[in-house]
């Protein structure tokens, strides 16, 4: 595995993690399951990674080696860390960032003003 498959298959990984996480979390809302974004998040991840991993070896017929194992950890634990500062994270700092009040209790956008 090359260097450029490896990041070909961490974005492909990182895309449909988003993707799968989002629908997962539809269906938990809609039975009123409680869940830990951040969990489900991994878990889809190291799911998602370790299918392509396979499907990866199968089409290409690669044996396992020493070289290919370090891909296949590496892939899982960026995805699981790509889907953990996905979507979720960004419009959870952007909500804290808007909502956080300084010490005076002015918000930060009218001393920007």
């Amino acid at each position: 595995m090359t260097i450029e498959t490896f990041l070909m298959l961490l974005l492909a990984v990182s895309v449909f993690t988003g993707l799968f996480t989002e629908a997962v979390k539809i269906v938990m809302d809609g039975l009123g399951e409680k869940y830990c974004s951040n969990v489900l998040a991994g878990g889809v991840a190291v799911i998602l990674s370790v299918l392509v991993s396979a499907a990866y070896v199968v089409l290409t017929e690669t044996a396992y080696n020493n070289k290919m194992m370090v891909y296949l950890i590496a892939l899982t634990l960026l995805s699981w860390l790509s889907a953990m500062v996905g979507y979720d994270k960004v419009i959870q700092a952007i909500l804290q960032i808007r909502d956080k009040e300084d010490t005076d209790g002015t918000d930060r956008e009218r001393k920007v003003k």
